[in-house]
């Protein structure tokens, strides 16, 4: 028997038709001798609609209201996939974020998991139950209901695989995984089977919306298996896993506290008798739970409305242990002889670029300046800075930001345009940004050679470029981005109809 977390995403769970097909997805796991736990997102535009009429009444909602009302939508959509899936004759029981045990900080719209304490989770599935938890939400200290932004349901699923030490994540969503380029654009874009999750993590951050980055690196750092696959199929879609894990989740004492939450070990001699719930992964690595003292056995006020006890016994730690230990492991790229040279191709057009003339250089100036850009809270992607003009003193620094953030990052250089003594200022919303990724880059020389080669052939100005060991990002024309990534997936053999392998020339990366 396997544990499965399984994630549902919006189009997953559009209308009640497309509830009762997930509810028969989720029954037939489970009658294949799984145990299951899922993880749900809002209807369709649940999350749209309550938005548009929040501003409807105000221009200025309160953060922690504002919370209050987006968490309802994944409450709706968890409350009905347990009817469907208990009108299938299985029994479910619906648990919110808060009861499913997932703390977070107070950073209201964009919080941040710094716990998890599934211990009404684990007991509903140790009674044969399917526990159907809302994604996307949270508790925080002060006993508040918080969301976690973009991606917060996956980073639910994945959060709550770790602490449980599912056997897999699997991600449900409307196409069939991940593929080596977004088949709107690449019509021969193929799926690809297996990634790294350093390869993932690449491509999440460059443009692939199938899975978000703060999910990928959850799984990553502690080694949960991800399975993205297609709600509406029953095809194999793209496994995501490195083939190693940081040890077992075997769940621990757990002290949790209204301005803390800490984990102690449980090796003692006397823990067969203590309480014991599911160790939040946050706090696995956290350096100030070493040496600390565990609690009473009662869960944090506003965690469980239900009895307070010792809900996940020593049997089900012990058959957790022995589960990891004995688990089958899906192939990682590793295994193989040689990981294809190139995985895929990422594209982005949420970004602009900000460039600034003539700024000083001396040492400090890109201090100052990415300070200003850091109090608006923007987040930075590439940076350039040009060679020195000789005899001037004076350089371009330029950057891409999310086009969300742009507005005040770029009112906010001008206003200190004198302080920090560049020039002038120039802003170009009508960029794209293309990135090839692959861990083959590492032993394959000549990569950049036919990226390059292949954006010239193309008529393709590269504007910036930036590199790390699996990937290699550029920023062309908006107007050119799709014939871009059209010509590189060509270039590189990833076309369905291609052979499979590329002979690569040349030295250098």
């Amino acid at each position: 028997m396997a544990l499965v977390v399984q994630k549902y995403g919006g189009s997953s769970v559009s209308d009640v038709d497309a509830m009762r097909r997930v509810a028969r997805r989720i029954v037939a796991t489970r009658q294949a001798g799984n145990t299951v736990v899922v993880v749900v997102s809002a209807m369709g535009d649940t999350t749209d609609d309550l938005l548009d009429q929040a501003a409807a009444l105000t221009t200025d909602a309160p953060a922690r209201e504002m919370d209050i009302l987006l968490s309802a939508g994944e409450r709706i959509s968890m409350a009905l996939l347990a009817m469907a899936v208990t009108e299938l004759g299985v029994p479910a029981r619906a648990y919110t974020g808060a009861q499913a045990g997932v703390l977070t900080d107070s950073k209201y719209g964009k919080a941040s998991i710094v716990g998890v304490l599934p211990e009404r989770v684990a007991r509903s599935i140790q009674t044969g139950a399917v526990a159907i938890v809302a994604g996307f939400q949270g508790i925080n200290e002060v006993e508040d209901t918080t969301t976690l932004g973009r991606g917060g349901s996956d980073t639910t699923a994945v959060a709550l695989a770790a602490a449980l030490n599912a056997d897999v994540c699997e991600i449900y969503t409307d196409v069939d995984g991940l593929f080596t380029a977004d088949p709107r654009i690449v019509p021969t874009a193929k799926r690809i089977e297996s990634l790294s999750s350093e390869e993932t993590l690449e491509l999440a951050a460059h443009g692939a919306k199938i899975l978000h980055l703060r999910a990928v690196e959850y799984a990553r750092r502690f080694g949960v298996p991800l399975h993205v696959r297609s709600s509406f199929s029953d095809k194999t879609g793209t496994w995501i896993y490195d083939g190693r894990r940081e040890g077992a989740f075997v769940p621990s004492v757990v002290a949790a506290q209204l301005d803390d939450v800490v984990a102690a070990d449980t090796d003692s001699a006397d823990s067969a008798g203590s309480a014991a719930s599911a160790a939040s992964p946050e706090d696995a690595a956290a350096p100030e739970a070493a040496g600390a003292a565990p609690a009473s056995p009662s869960d944090p006020a506003g965690l469980d409305d239900g009895p307070s006890a010792s809900v996940v016994d020593t049997a089900h730690r012990n058959a957790i242990a022995a589960r990891a230990q004995a688990r089958p492991r899906p192939s990682a790229k590793e295994d193989h002889v040689e990981a294809p040279v190139i995985s895929g191709i990422a594209h982005d057009r949420s970004q602009d670029k900000i460039t600034l003339v003539g700024v000083p250089d001396v040492p400090g100036a890109a201090a100052r300046i990415f300070a200003i850009v850091a109090g608006t809270d923007a987040n930075i992607d590439m940076i350039v800075q040009d060679v020195s003009a000789e005899g001037t003193g004076l350089t371009n620094i330029s950057f891409t930001c999310p086009d969300g953030d742009s507005a005040t990052a770029r009112e906010a250089l001008e206003a200190a345009r004198e302080e920090l003594g560049f020039r002038s200022l120039h802003f170009n919303p009508d960029i794209g940004i293309l990135s090839l990724v692959g861990a083959g880059m590492r032993s394959n020389p000549g990569v950049s050679a036919r990226l390059f080669g292949s954006l010239s052939e193309a008529g393709v100005n590269i504007h910036m470029i930036s590199t790390s060991e699996i990937r290699i990002s550029v920023v062309v024309d908006d107007a050119v981005l799709d014939e871009a990534v059209r010509a590189v997936h060509s270039a590189f053999g990833l076309d369905a109809q291609a052979a499979e392998a590329v002979v690569y020339g040349g030295t250098g990366r």
